[in-house]
């Protein structure tokens, strides 16, 4: 993606966000003021937020059903105040604040007869993935392997995230799916 989107949906996450504090809604967002078509095209996208390289909020969607830039506003504003892991973002800490955006390519089903044959296929640091199993779900970026760079402390992670047990991913039953990402951040223009 052009350099300019890239600093147009930071912008635009910010604004978001900083909107939602003084207002306590979200902000409008029309045609008319982005008239670029990129923007208006169905992407899924994650917005992170970080303090001082901390984790403080992430929140996401996984299949593309809006338009990026109307998903990354939405994005932003519930990883800043709906995450439910974090208490919402306060007007101190929003300056603090490091906005990276994921734009996600659709998954895919993986395929594999085996767990050690699934572990195989898994590219750490390129392969975002997806675990279900019965109603349980759940998602890691790429960049998780950065803090989990073996792939059986990946997987369980990711099993104990969807409210399974930590060996899920040896298991019967378990679908699986990868996505990539272009991700970026505020720190990259600085």
């Amino acid at each position: 993606m052009e350099e300019k989107l890239k600093k147009i949906l930071l912008a635009v996450a910010r604004d978001a966000i900083a909107y939602y504090l003084k207002n306590g809604k979200k902000i409008a967002i029309s045609r008319t003021d982005f008239p670029i078509s990129k923007l208006w095209e169905n992407r899924a996208t994650f917005v992170t937020l970080t303090i001082n390289g901390q984790l403080r909020g992430c929140i996401g969607s996984i299949i593309p059903v809006r338009p990026l830039i109307l998903d990354v506003s939405d994005n932003a504003v519930n990883a800043a105040f709906r995450d439910p892991r974090f208490y919402p973002l306060t007007e101190r800490e929003f300056p603090l604040i490091n906005i990276e955006i994921s734009i996600l390519t659709v998954p895919k089903a993986l395929k594999f007869h085996s767990p050690s044959e699934m572990l195989s296929k898994i590219r750490p640091g390129v392969d975002g993935v997806i675990i279900k199993k019965g109603f349980y779900q759940a998602t890691f970026l790429p960049q998780v392997w950065e803090e989990l760079p073996d792939k059986e402390s990946f997987f369980s992670h990711l099993c104990l995230k969807a409210g399974l047990s930590s060996d899920c991913f040896r298991r019967e039953g378990l679908e699986v799916f990868t996505y990539q990402v272009e991700a970026f951040s505020e720190e990259d223009f600085k």
